[in-house]
């Protein structure tokens, strides 16, 4: 690993100099307090402001094509990171966004994806199911022809951002009698379809998901996104970069795995409470150290498997944080008495559901194991 510290250009400079000025202007307090009010992780003023100034067109296309070079790139997330955006929608989007270029039809490409970089057009994810858990791959949700176009009836879970989102990629099932992956489906659904109902869900941590049902829903063959039946393998593009597993760029700039932002946060609150604990006690002292030293190896820790670093470590550390404070480390943020200003019991709260996003922790070990470590499938009998 390079800790090398990067020079920028006067250019750059001056490009880091704008950019942290705008986040700071646009991401002000109220946007935060807001975010941790309704945990939806957006906020619409703020994405269209970075849309209107560019940011989100020249952080999707490549270099070659008028993108942000890495070092700009980097400098954007960092700054991003730094406010603490509400910001997971967009990852969700550029993601979608580049699978509907290269599966779908010119047209439905450019129907979607100038609104996409504008920040007016949001996309979400329909792929869990109420009983499916982390196998997508048994989707129940039935798309059947019909004419010109495909009737389609179900249900997902944990389609989050869908009440500020356009459209939903939605994994459907089109032909049951078909072995398991190879009876998958694509669609780019918009969302003001008839038949669509979306309902709220709170999660643990306090932040909103949705449950979403679909009756009778007709779309135009024109939203399909890849062929008939060919829907795994559009979804396993999808997989690899929310599992983090996308090629490394070749200057090392961009985040060690997936949830590093995540990650940040945690490094953020131990900090925190560093600077309240008693430096006078050495137990106190040992366990702070050793929260520190968790933190730093599971920042440092690449690919798949610093996202299980981080999601433990997380979950790990946050209890012992608050035990350092005290009962008013379980104060949250913005109430009168919280000794950090909640940082550890967010952290508390968030580490929970970071063990599920894209796949749960066990998943992932399981991936790891099977994939990276050549070990056999696990056994559950």
């Amino acid at each position: 690993m390079d800790f090398s510290v990067v020079s920028l250009s006067d250019d750059d400079q001056a490009f880091y100099d704008r950019t942290r000025a705008r986040v700071t202007a646009t991401v002000t307090e109220e946007v935060r307090r807001r975010n941790r009010e309704f945990g939806e992780n957006f906020d619409e003023r703020v994405h269209l402001a970075l849309g209107e100034a560019g940011y989100l067109a020249s952080d999707w296309k490549p270099e070659s094509e008028g993108g942000f070079s890495a070092v700009r790139r980097r400098i954007f997330n960092l700054e991003i990171a730094r406010a603490h955006t509400p910001w997971y929608h967009w990852g969700t989007t550029s993601v979608v966004a580049h699978l509907v270029q290269q599966f779908a039809a010119p047209e439905l490409v450019d129907m979607v994806l100038p609104g996409v970089l504008s920040g007016q057009v949001r996309l979400c994810l329909g792929y869990t199911e109420p009983e499916g858990g982390s196998d997508v791959a048994t989707c129940k949700t039935r798309a059947v022809r019909d004419s010109d176009g495909w009737i389609i009836n179900g249900s997902k879970m944990f389609t989050s951002n869908a009440q500020n989102a356009r459209y939903v990629f939605l994994l459907t099932n089109t032909d049951p009698q078909r072995p398991k992956h190879r009876n998958l489906t694509m669609f780019l659904v918009p969302l003001d379809s008839p038949g669509i109902e979306i309902r709220g869900i709170r999660t643990l941590d306090g932040d909103r998901t949705n449950i979403v049902f679909y009756t009778d829903v007709r779309v135009d063959d024109l939203y399909r996104i890849g062929d008939v039946n060919d829907g795994w393998t559009v979804m396993r593009a999808a997989l690899d970069s929310e599992h983090g597993l996308t090629e490394r760029d070749a200057e090392g700039l961009q985040d060690v795995a997936a949830m590093a932002g995540h990650g940040n946060v945690m490094a953020e609150a131990v900090d925190r409470v560093a600077g309240l604990v008693s430096a006078d006690d050495e137990s106190v002292l040992y366990r702070l150290g050793r929260c520190a030293a968790r933190t730093e190896a599971a920042l440092s820790t690449p690919g798949m498997f610093g996202r299980v670093a981080i999601g433990q470590t997380m979950r790990d550390i946050s209890a012992d944080l608050m035990d350092l404070l005290g009962p008013s480390a379980a104060l949250p943020t913005d109430v009168e008495g919280a000794a950090d200003d909640g940082s550890a019991e967010h952290l508390f709260r968030l580490a929970l559901p970071m063990g599920i996003y894209g796949g749960s922790l066990e998943v992932f070990r399981n991936m790891i194991a099977q994939h990276e470590l050549g070990l056999g499938r696990p056994s559950y009998g």
